[in-house]
């Protein structure tokens, strides 16, 4: 994999993934931002989300989950000093669809978390705590 960040002006990047994929990385004003763009660090927290749930999508699928939806919300604390690091972080899933077995879907988020997420597995072994819950929404079957 690879990547590139450039500096546009003040404290606005333009980051490319090695895909080509592009964004904008922006602080806010009273750092000289204009807030038109993520922060770094709410970019680990959407890489770790999206990289969790990519997990949980697709182990449901080959479980023949009925799965219509899976939503993650991210919150974190960060150390008070700098380096300001993540030292919590608690990933709440919902889980969308019919007839989900509740067993299965606790594995499929324990097996991303704890093994194909390289995300969580590295900020884990950075030392930040992980913590995960899930919550299942039933569709009715009409």
């Amino acid at each position: 994999m690879k990547a590139r960040v450039q500096w546009v002006e003040n404290v606005k990047f333009v980051a490319e993934s090695g895909s080509g994929h592009a964004l904008v990385v922006d602080g806010p004003p009273e750092h000289g931002g204009r807030n038109i763009g993520p922060r770094p660090m709410e970019m680990i927290l959407m890489g770790l989300g999206s990289c969790s749930n990519f997990d949980v999508v697709s182990i449901l699928k080959k479980s023949r989950q009925d799965i219509f939806g899976c939503d993650v919300a991210i919150e974190s604390e960060r150390a008070e000093t700098e380096p300001k690091v993540f030292t919590k972080i608690h990933l709440r899933f919902t889980v969308t669809g019919r007839n989900l077995k509740e067993s299965v879907v606790q594995r499929a988020i324990d097996l991303s978390m704890e093994k194909y997420c390289s995300a969580s597995i590295m900020l884990g072994r950075a030392g930040v705590e992980i913590r995960h819950s899930f919550e299942i929404v039933e569709l009715n079957t009409n």
